[in-house]
């Protein structure tokens, strides 16, 4: 699943792919945000631990869990 993360006051953004599913981020990221929380931590496929500042996240884009076609679809 592929996941878009904005940063306040950042021209990039955070771009990654993660194996939970699009509830489990969706929880996490809402419980940091109700919950008073001072950052966020999400894990990509390769291992990775991102955190992310409460404070700084601008939007949160979580994406489907279906694979990419390759190739010619007609």
């Amino acid at each position: 699943m592929d996941i878009r993360i904005g940063i306040a006051n950042s021209p990039r953004e955070l771009n990654f792919e993660s194996s939970q599913t699009p509830a489990e981020i969706e929880q996490t990221i809402a419980a940091a945000l109700a919950g008073g929380g001072t950052h966020v931590s999400l894990s990509d496929n390769k291992g990775k631990v991102y955190l992310v500042p409460v404070a700084s996240l601008s939007y949160v884009e979580i994406g489907s869990e279906e694979s990419r076609r390759v190739g010619f679809v007609g």
